[in-house]
């Protein structure tokens, strides 16, 4: 099997920055990866001269987004395409517009894995309490909880790691 060539956000980061239009977005793109997927999102100008209320300034953003989204489409499935093809990898791509933030076309991945009872038990009870309406739902929505509190959770877990690896290295 032939290994996916060597994606890092920065190197994907500065491709994109190539190859888009500098017009396109208002800053710098944000690029993350994973082993499936690249995600592109890019920043758009506020909307300015608004009525007064919050209200108009989302339906201002959400506006201005659906319209990018409409007027790039073909350049961003051409550069899409490109990108695929580079890094073996889904594009999907992400705009922010004030403080709205809307992702297109990104991949929802499958993941296997085995459960004993006690955590299939979890998952049933967040089923049957309606939180999800299936197995891969309810795994979903854990492994969303766990990420919205992953700074402060996986920041010491990654600190944690650093030490085992440290005190491995001072060993015998």
């Amino acid at each position: 099997m032939a290994e996916r060539p060597t994606c890092t956000s920065d190197d994907v980061a500065a491709w994109f920055t190539g190859r888009l239009p500098d017009a396109w977005f208002d800053g710098p793109l944000e690029v993350r990866a994973d082993r499936d997927e690249i995600l592109v999102t890019g920043t758009l100008a506020t909307p300015t001269d608004l009525p007064d209320g919050d209200d108009d300034a989302s339906v201002a953003a959400r506006s201005r987004i659906d319209g990018f989204r409409e007027d790039t489409r073909l350049r961003r499935m051409e550069v899409a395409e490109v990108a695929q093809r580079r890094w073996q990898r889904h594009v999907s791509w992400a705009v922010r517009c004030g403080e709205v933030e809307e992702r297109f076309t990104t991949a929802s991945v499958p993941v296997m894995t085995r459960l004993r009872l006690d955590d299939r038990q979890v998952l049933d009870t967040l089923i049957d309490a309606g939180v999800a309406r299936s197995r891969s739902e309810a795994m979903a929505w854990c492994v969303h909880q766990v990420g919205r509190n992953q700074d402060e959770w996986l920041g010491r877990l990654r600190e944690a790691m650093t030490e085992v690896e440290r005190i491995r290295a001072e060993g015998p």
